[in-house]
């Protein structure tokens, strides 16, 4: 980059940087110039490597000594923090080599709409549900905070209700809209995601969300959240709706994996899959989110039950009027309004084959 600072670096400056250029994350890195993510890639700044003391510094500069301790501890730590009212900032501190190194996510202070995002306007409608299980997946870095902050958001403005967010860090601020909102943070205000959980269902919440459902215990009361009349959104790291479903009942033992199967064909809502590729559309932003949604219906509640995932895709394609899409349909429909290249259509596709295949049969038609 042509960006041009000084060789004592202030993080401050990085910080201001960041913004302004819009880029998604800093990287600090001991025998390297800082590095800013933009546009999905990596762009190291015109400046010389940064030093072991560099870096120390840096981290310093954006560290408690609580935290500090925590890391010389535990060889790393993760965190949020402002940068005074321009941006906040998902921080992980991490040991490398016996150095320090730091990865800052920017989170945007101003949330998309549903319609920004690229959601269809039925999924909106899942969010004035009265209960149930909203799971937002994909893998890191693809969105799915932002997703749901913005979910948050709507539910915030035009629900009254008590919204409990867990979280691990706080990202995105809430205030009080026409809801009330309760931020909880996981090693600040509560230990576990599966304790702020149980202890939730006693503070009698509407809506409840789990930034991430990390292990067996927190899956299981998570469901049972959402089978005692509240709506929980809950975030994993899969890809899909059938293997987002799978992925849940495989974490349990054999001797459950039925009875989660028959819980979960009740209370899921909805299973947004999403993917963040780059735009290749000069003329628009700089990544572009690809969907697969999947709405809940009786016949999907059938297969969940009776084990046979492999087929709730079938019903996504032909479940449009639901507002349900494939992950792969919307992959063909960015490449061919020109937002993705054809190397991330394959690549990021569920069956690259099939793909491949409709694309020939469209491209013969015309």
């Amino acid at each position: 980059m042509s960006e041009e600072l000084e060789n004592n670096y202030d993080m401050n400056d990085l910080l201001q940087l960041t913004v302004d250029e819009g880029a998604s994350d800093l990287h600090i890195n001991v025998g390297s110039p800082p590095c800013l993510r933009l546009h999905g890639g990596l762009q190291p700044l015109d400046t010389p490597p940064l030093t072991p003391a560099d870096a120390e510094r840096l981290m310093k500069a954006i560290t408690s000594p609580d935290l500090q301790q925590k890391i010389r501890e535990g060889g790393g730590v993760d965190f949020g923090f402002g940068f005074g009212d321009k941006a906040r900032f998902r921080v992980s501190v991490l040991k490398a080599k016996g150095h320090v190194g730091i990865v800052l996510r920017q989170i945007p202070t101003d949330l998309f709409t549903l319609e920004q995002i690229g959601l269809p306007p039925q999924v909106k409608e899942l969010l004035f549900k009265p209960r149930g299980l909203v799971l937002v997946t994909g893998p890191t870095g693809s969105g799915k905070t932002t997703t749901l902050a913005s979910m948050i958001d709507v539910i915030n403005r035009e629900r009254d209700c008590h919204i409990i967010t867990i979280e691990d860090p706080i990202e995105y601020f809430h205030p009080h809209k026409t809801s009330l909102v309760t931020q909880r943070e996981i090693g600040v205000d509560t230990p576990s995601f599966a304790a702020a959980l149980r202890g939730a269902l006693r503070q009698d919440p509407d809506v409840i969300l789990v930034g991430e459902m990390r292990d067996l215990e927190t899956m299981e009361a998570a469901i049972t959240a959402a089978e005692t009349g509240h709506l929980v959104f809950a975030t994993l790291h899969t890809t899909g709706a059938a293997r987002t479903v799978d992925r849940i009942v495989d974490a349990f033992p054999m001797d459950q994996q039925e009875q989660i199967r028959t819980q979960l064909s009740v209370g899921v809502v909805a299973v947004v899959s999403q993917l963040l590729l780059k735009n290749i559309d000069p003329d628009g932003p700089g990544r572009v989110a690809a969907f697969e949604i999947m709405i809940n219906t009786s016949s999907i509640a059938a297969l969940i039950r009776d084990g046979k995932t492999y087929r709730i895709t079938s019903d996504i394609q032909t479940g449009s009027k639901y507002g349900m899409i494939t992950l792969d349909a919307h992959l063909l429909a960015l490449y061919e309004a020109g937002q993705i290249s054809y190397e991330d259509l394959i690549t990021k596709s569920q069956d690259p084959e099939a793909l491949n295949q409709r694309l020939q049969e469209r491209r013969q038609g015309k």
